[in-house]
C-alpha cells in the first residue's frame, strides 16, 4: 500500500479511499471500506474504455455473471458504479495478502510442496468458475492471492468486460504477455482451455521464478513472449520432475487437448485444502503484518462521505450462463439507506444486522456479496453466539424488554445486598451451543451460514465488572470463513433469574479475514435449570443460531 496522492479524489461511489494498492491496464485500485469497516478493493476503471458505447453494458453483465462464482477461491463482488457513472468502478472484497508475483520477485520460487498445494487450490478455484461457464482469461501471478487459509483469483470481471473493447479498438488481445494461451495470441476464444494453460505457466513461474516463455535474466519484449507461446515449447528444465508431465500437458498448444480443471486435480494427486499445511516460508509473519497494517488504516478517522449522486446497482443474482448466453435482466436500482439499527446497548441483537449499525446508502444496499462485508462486520456485532437480529423486510428490529429483566425498577429492586448484585455462583463456568446456521438470508440484513458455534466463559464478578467472554465461530455459507467475534464482556444487570451483558471489547475471531468487530452490544440471558442459559426476548433471532447454551464445566 501507499499514500493516496494529492489529486486523488477522497471517495468514488460514496466508498472513502484509504489508500493506493496498485495501478494496471485496466485502472487504479484503491483500498476502501464499507461504513461497517469491512475493507474493500475498489478499482476505477480507465477512462479510454468509456469510449466505448458498449462497454457500460458489458461492464454490468459480466460483473453481475461473475458474482455468480461465490467460492472459497475468489472475492466477492460487493457493489459497481451505475449507468452515467464516471468513473466507473468496481468493488470487491480486499483480502491483506501478497500477490504471487510479489512473493517469488521478494523471496523466489515457492517449495514444490507449496507449489502443489497451490496448483490444486488453483485447480479447484478454476473447476468452480467454469462450472458456471465462465472463463477467468487473465490467470497471472498478480492475479493470485496468496491467503492464509488459501489462494484466490481475482480480478476477472471487469477483464472479460474489456475483451470486446481492446480487441475491437486496438486489435489487441486479452491478458498478460507470457501468460496467454496460444489461441489466445492468435486472437481465438479464450475459454476454459486458456485459463489452463496460463495457470501451468503461473505455476511455472510459482516453481521456478521465471514463466515458461522466458529465459533466465532476460527482459523480453510482448511480442518476443507472444511469438514464443505460439511457435516454440516452453523451458520446463527448473520445474520439479514430480510436476513437469502435469505441466506439459496443460502447456499444449491444442486446446482440446488439455486437461479439464477436475482432470488436472487428478494428475496432481492434491487435494484442494493442504495449503494450510504447506505455506512458504514467512507467508504468515508477512500476512500478520499486512494485516496489521489494514487494521490501522481501517481504525483511522476519515471525513465523512456523503452518498453517490446515482444510486449504484445491485449485483444481479443471475443464473449461470455461458458467455454467449444474452444477458439476464438488471433489477430496478435500490433507494439509498440512510442508516439503520439501534445504537450499541438498544436491541443489540438487532444492531448486529446492520452493516456496523448503521450502514451508509452505499453499504446498506448490497445484496449477498456484502456477506464478508454486512455480514462480517454485523458478526461482528454478534455476541453469546450471534443470536443476530434483522427484519426480513430491511429494517433492523428492536426488541422490546420484559420489565422484569430491563425495566429500571427491576434494576433498583435487584441492587439491595452484594449478594443481589453478583453473578449467581450457579452461572459460572463455561457453556456452549451450536445452531445449524441458515442459508436463507440476503447476506445484507441476514447472514447466510451453515453452522453457528458459541462458547461462553464466565467467572465470579460484581455487577459493573468484567464477567468473561464469549467466543463466536461462525461458518459463512460458500466460502466456510469463520466470521464470528470474540467479546469481552462486562456484567451490566442481575435479576432473579436472569443477568445482563454488554461487551467492552470486540475482535474477530480469525483475524485473518479483517472483519470489524464493534463493542457495547447488550445481551440478555436466563437460567433454566442447572445446566442451561436461554437467550432473552431482545430483538430477532436469525434463523439457525444456538438459542440455548449448555454447561461444559
Amino acid at each position: 500500500m501507499r499514500s493516496l496522492d494529492p489529486t486523488d479524489p477522497p471517495a468514488v461511489g460514496g466508498y472513502p479511499l484509504l489508500a493506493r494498492l496498485g495501478d494496471g491496464g485496466m485502472g487504479q485500485v484503491f483500498l476502501s471500506r464499507t461504513s461497517s469497516g469491512r475493507p474493500l478493493a475498489l478499482k476505477t476503471v480507465r477512462s479510454e474504455f468509456g469510449l466505448d458505447p458498449d462497454f457500460e453494458e458489458r461492464f454490468a453483465r459480466e460483473i453481475a455473471s461473475s458474482d455468480q462464482v461465490r467460492s472459497p477461491w475468489t472475492v466477492a463482488v460487493v457493489d459497481y458504479s451505475a449507468p452515467g457513472q464516471r468513473p466507473q468502478w468496481l468493488a470487491t472484497e480486499y483480502v491483506a495478502a501478497p500477490t504471487l508475483a510479489d512473493r517469488v520477485r521478494r523471496h523466489g520460487p515457492l517449495p514444490e510442496a507449496s507449489v502443489r498445494a497451490l496448483a490444486a487450490e488453483l485447480a479447484e478455484g478454476l473447476r468452480t468458475v467454469h462450472r458456471a461457464g465462465l472463463a477467468h482469461r487473465d490467470v497471472k501471478p498478480s492475479n493470485v492471492l496468496l491467503g492464509r487459509r488459501r489462494p484466490l483469483l481475482i480480478d476477472f470481471g471487469i477483464a472479460r468486460a474489456a475483451d470486446h473493447t481492446r480487441h475491437t479498438r486496438t486489435g489487441g488481445v486479452i491478458g498478460s504477455p507470457g501468460y496467454m494461451a496460444p489461441e489466445q495470441v492468435t486472437g481465438g476464444a479464450a475459454a476454459e482451455p486458456g485459463d489452463i494453460f496460463s495457470l501451468a505457466a503461473v505455476l511455472v513461474y510459482a516453481a521456478t521464478g521465471e514463466g515458461p516463455f522466458l529465459r533466465r535474466g532476460e527482459e523480453a519484449s510482448a511480442a518476443q513472449l507472444l511469438y514464443r507461446i505460439a511457435h516454440e515449447e516452453p523451458r520446463l528444465d527448473d520445474v520439479p520432475p514430480s510436476l513437469r508431465p502435469v505441466l506439459e500437458a496443460c502447456l499444449v498448444k491444442a486446446p482440446d487437448a488439455r486437461p479439464t480443471a477436475g482432470q488436472l486435480l487428478g494428475r496432481l494427486g492434491a487435494d484442494a485444502g493442504e495449503w494450510a499445511a504447506a505455506p512458504p516460508p514467512g507467508l504468515a509473519e508477512d500476512l500478520a503484518t499486512r494485516e496489521a497494517e489494514l487494521r490501522d488504516l481501517l481504525s483511522a478517522p476519515t471525513a465523512t462521505v456523503g452518498p453517490p449522486t446515482t444510486p449504484t446497482v445491485p449485483v444481479a443474482p443471475a443464473p449461470a450462463v455461458s458467455p454467449a448466453a444474452p444477458p439476464a435482466p438488471m433489477p430496478p436500482v435500490a433507494p439509498p439507506v440512510s442508516g439503520f439499527g439501534p445504537p450499541p446497548g438498544a436491541g443489540a441483537w438487532a444492531s448486529s444486522l446492520s452493516p456496523g449499525g448503521g450502514a451508509s446508502s452505499a453499504a446498506g444496499r448490497r445484496r449477498a456479496a456484502v456477506v464478508a462485508g454486512g455480514v462480517s462486520a454485523v458478526v461482528a456485532a454478534v455476541a453469546v453466539g450471534v443470536w443476530l437480529g434483522g427484519a426480513g423486510d430491511g429494517e433492523a428490529t428492536r426488541g422490546t424488554s420484559p420489565p422484569s429483566v430491563l425495566s429500571p425498577s427491576a434494576s433498583r429492586s435487584s441492587s439491595g445486598s452484594a449478594a443481589a448484585n453478583a453473578l449467581p455462583a450457579s452461572w459460572v463456568g463455561t457453556w456452549q451451543g451450536t445452531g445449524p446456521g441458515s442459508t436463507a438470508g440476503d447476506g445484507v440484513f441476514t447472514a447466510r451460514t451453515t453452522k453457528v458455534s458459541v462458547t461462553l466463559t464466565l467467572h465470579a464478578a460484581q455487577r459493573g465488572d468484567l464477567v468473561g467472554r464469549q467466543v463466536s465461530q461462525v461458518t459463512e455459507a460458500g466460502s466456510g470463513d469463520d466470521i464470528g467475534c470474540t467479546e469481552t464482556l462486562r456484567l451490566r444487570e442481575t435479576h432473579a433469574t436472569s443477568m445482563v451483558f454488554q461487551a467492552v471489547t470486540s475482535t474477530p475471531t480469525d483475524p485473518s479475514l479483517g472483519v470489524v468487530c464493534r463493542p457495547g452490544n447488550v445481551y440478555t440471558l436466563a437460567e433454566q435449570g442447572a445446566d442451561t442459559l436461554v437467550l432473552g426476548d431482545e430483538g430477532s433471532q436469525t434463523a439457525g443460531s444456538p438459542t440455548r447454551l449448555r454447561r461444559v464445566t
